[in-house]
């Protein structure tokens, strides 16, 4: 079969989404839905169907007419491998076609120690999983990578990433698609923890123009708008980390500047701060700690304040207004809809949240908080894993690359989707 032209390339994307989404299910629900007749419908998901898309279900009880034969999107057809990568460790995944997380598993790993051996361990969790679920590789539909650090979208390349010395430019999916023969795309993981609570099924699709913000080790916000993932020209949107908040020039942000909000009031610097309590003998509860442990993290410090030691309060209620002056900034500039905080700083505790809404509410315009919703991220480790899903299959049924891999049923074994040169090469 030839490529499709763009017109019936865009009417087959149409046709899968609103069988995907469960919105048709049966012919004469998509002719409503599309407008187009019969005929057409049946051209078209008769090429949906032998290239093993959509399969048919059972017979419609009838309302008076000839029973309809339902539709369902083919889930199985494939799997897609992904993974989250954070400064500290990594969540890898594999979805169905759905985003539906099938199996996963977390690793410490430090992502400060080079792209050879984090990819490595990733890889090595990844065919560990892909076994585990019995998987072969002819299954793998594509890879989702997500990076704690700039990455420009179109080349998949991390872009000069403040907190992963010798990543700058590493050719991430040339490596993945030789390891795995499938298309690969990658994106910094703040973006898909954004897309993943958007698109995740079953969850609210009421979310409007989001904000999700992730802190964490450090701080990232993704940013969508009607439903839409916005990286900005070159991908690197919603980097609020490395916003100046302060003409302090004492503390060295890992970017190397100096005033960062990360610097200041991110889980790097509450473990900074925290470690300086207990040297000081200030905080009985972080000296005792560190005595135990030999060092402090962010979560000892929420530990402390959890246990009612006012220094360490101090320390989270100092960062929450930090980081809700900046979002404040962020919501009366972009006026979103709704706000997920996410990352294990987030999951601190209700005072660190609430010095967060508090100061957001306190320093916004009233219009832009009027409805206003700031909640807790909902998908939690998983967020990110749908979220790469999501990017993959959005990638692979754009009219862009669909038609490319269509004619052959499966993106599996076409090493080059996303070429310069636009033309699939099948390996």
């Amino acid at each position: 079969m030839d490529e499709p032209s763009t017109e019936l390339l865009e009417s087959y994307a149409r046709l899968l989404d609103l069988v995907r989404s469960g919105v048709a299910d049966t012919r004469p629900a998509l002719s409503q839905r599309t407008g187009l007749g019969r005929t057409a419908i049946t051209q078209r998901t008769t090429t949906l169907l032998d290239a093993g898309l959509l399969e048919e279900g059972d017979l419609n009880p009838s309302t008076g007419g000839r029973q309809a034969r339902t539709l369902r999107f083919c889930k199985d057809a494939g799997r897609i491998l992904t993974a989250e990568l954070g400064a500290t460790g990594f969540t890898a995944g594999i979805t169905d076609l759905m985003g539906t997380v099938l199996t996963k598993r977390h690793r410490d790993c430090d992502i400060a120690q080079g792209p050879d051996p984090v990819l490595s361990e990733v890889e090595s969790t990844l065919d560990e999983l892909l076994r585990e679920i019995d998987g072969a590789p002819s299954d793998v539909w594509g890879v989702g990578l997500g990076l704690p650090g700039p990455v420009e979208f179109a080349t998949a390349r991390p872009s000069e990433p403040p907190i992963m010395p010798g990543w700058n430019n590493y050719p991430v999916r040339e490596r993945l698609v030789a390891r795995y023969n499938a298309p690969v795309w990658v994106d910094n993981e703040v973006n898909l923890l954004c897309l993943g609570e958007l698109r995740a099924p079953g969850m609210s699709d009421d979310l409007g123009d989001l904000l999700y913000v992730k802190i964490g080790t450090g701080i990232g916000a993704g940013i969508s708008h009607a439903g839409h993932l916005h990286r900005g020209a070159q991908g690197c949107a919603g980097d609020i980390g490395h916003a100046a908040v302060t003409d302090d020039n004492t503390v060295v942000c890992r970017c190397g500047k100096t005033g960062c909000l990360e610097a200041v009031a991110g889980g790097a610097a509450l473990a900074r701060d925290g470690e300086q309590l207990a040297r000081s003998g200030k905080s009985p509860v972080l000296a005792a700690i560190l005595n135990t442990k030999g060092t402090i993290t962010a979560a000892d410090v929420t530990t402390a304040a959890g246990a009612g030691d006012h220094h360490a309060v101090q320390l989270l209620v100092a960062a929450g207004r930090r980081i809700g002056a900046m979002l404040a900034t962020m919501v009366n500039f972009y006026n979103p809809s709704t706000i997920l905080l996410g990352g294990k700083i987030a999951e601190a505790g209700d005072l660190f949240l609430a010095i967060i809404r508090e100061t957001i509410y306190r320093r916004s315009l009233p219009l832009s908080t009027r409805e206003l919703r700031i909640e807790k991220a909902r998908l939690g480790e998983e967020g990110g894993l749908v979220g790469a899903a999501y990017m993959v299959l959005d990638e692979l049924f754009s009219v862009r690359h669909f038609g490319k891999w269509l004619p052959a049923g499966s993106p599996s074994g076409i090493a080059d989707l996303h070429g310069t040169n636009g033309v699939a090469q099948r390996a």
